[in-house]
C-alpha cells in the first residue's frame, strides 16, 4: 500500500529534493527522473524507481497506477504526496505526475560492448545538460551503442539532463572516461573515430565510414583539443554557408549521426 507523506519536513521528502544537487546525487548514488514517459521507458529497458512519488489525481492515470503497482511489486515504495512537494521535488511550477528515484549507472567502459551496435557518440567536455540530454535521444534515434562522455562533462544524472533525454538515458548506453583511458580501450579492440574540426577541408560525406563508427564531438565553445583531434583516424567537418563557423554541439552530432547512419543503411 502507498504511504502518504504530506510535510515538507519529512526526511525522505528532504533527501528527495537533495538529489537535485550534484553533491548528494555523488553521495547517494542515485538520482531524479521525472514524468510518465521517462519512467516508462525505465520500465521498459527493466528498470524501476526506488521510490515513486504522485498525487491522488496520479493514481487515476492507467500508466501512473501500473508504475506504482510494479514498483511496489518490485519491493519499491510509493508516496502519496501533495502536488506543492511534488513541485518542489521536481522544480517546476507544472509537475510531472510521477516522479522516481534510482540508482546511478555503471559508467565503465568495460560496461559497454562495442559489438552491439554499429554507431558510438563521444562527447569531449561537454557543458550543457540540454545537450547532453539532446545527444541521448540522437542516439537512441539512430540505434547507437551510448553515449561515451570524455573529461569533465555536465553531469547526465543532472534533473536538467534526465528530462532532455526524454527517457534515452535509460535505452542507451553510458560511459564516462578520462581521454587516455578512453582511447586506450578504444584502441584494444575494433573502431574507427572520427573526429569534428574546423581545422580541416574533408567533407564529412566524402569518407566511407567503418563499423563500428566513433563519434566524437569537442567542448562547445573550443572544440577539440589539438592532440585529441591527432589522434583520430579521419577529421571532417560540415559545410557552413551561412555566417555561423559551427554546429551546435548536439545538433553536430545528429548530423554525424545521421551521416553514418545513411551509410550503413546503403
Amino acid at each position: 500500500m502507498p504511504r502518504e507523506i504530506t510535510a515538507f519536513s519529512n526526511p525522505l521528502i528532504k533527501r528527495a529534493r537533495s538529489l537535485r544537487d550534484k553533491k548528494h546525487r555523488r553521495r547517494e548514488g542515485l538520482f531524479l527522473a521525472e514524468g510518465l514517459r521517462i519512467l516508462s521507458e525505465a520500465e521498459e529497458s527493466g528498470r524501476l524507481p526506488s521510490e515513486i512519488f504522485f498525487t491522488e489525481d496520479s493514481e487515476s492515470h492507467p500508466r501512473a497506477k501500473a508504475l506504482i503497482d510494479a514498483t511496489e511489486q518490485a519491493g519499491g515504495e510509493a508516496i502519496r504526496t501533495s502536488r506543492a512537494i511534488l513541485t518542489k521535488l521536481s522544480g517546476k511550477d507544472n509537475p510531472q505526475a510521477v516522479v522516481g528515484i534510482y540508482p546511478e549507472f555503471d559508467l565503465s567502459l568495460d560496461a559497454l560492448d562495442r559489438d552491439s551496435a554499429q554507431i558510438w557518440l563521444v562527447a569531449q567536455a561537454l557543458r550543457d545538460p540540454g545537450n547532453l540530454g539532446t545527444m541521448l535521444r540522437t542516439g537512441d534515434a539512430v540505434g547507437a551503442g551510448g553515449l561515451i562522455l570524455i573529461d569533465d562533462c555536465a553531469d547526465p544524472f543532472s534533473v536538467e539532463a534526465v528530462r532532455a533525454s526524454m527517457g534515452a538515458l535509460f535505452t542507451l548506453g553510458l560511459a564516462a572516461a578520462p581521454w587516455t583511458e578512453f582511447l586506450a580501450w578504444l584502441r584494444a579492440g575494433k573502431g574507427q573515430l572520427i573526429g569534428t574540426s574546423l581545422d580541416t577541408d574533408l567533407d564529412y560525406q566524402e569518407p566511407r565510414y567503418e563499423k563500428p563508427v566513433f563519434l566524437l564531438v569537442g567542448n562547445e565553445s573550443a572544440g577539440l583539443p589539438a592532440d585529441y583531434a591527432a589522434a583520430c583516424d579521419l577529421l571532417v567537418k560540415m559545410p557552413m554557408m551561412g555566417k555561423a563557423d559551427s554546429l551546435n554541439a548536439a545538433v553536430a552530432t545528429a548530423v554525424m549521426a545521421y551521416e553514418a547512419l545513411n551509410q550503413f543503411r546503403r
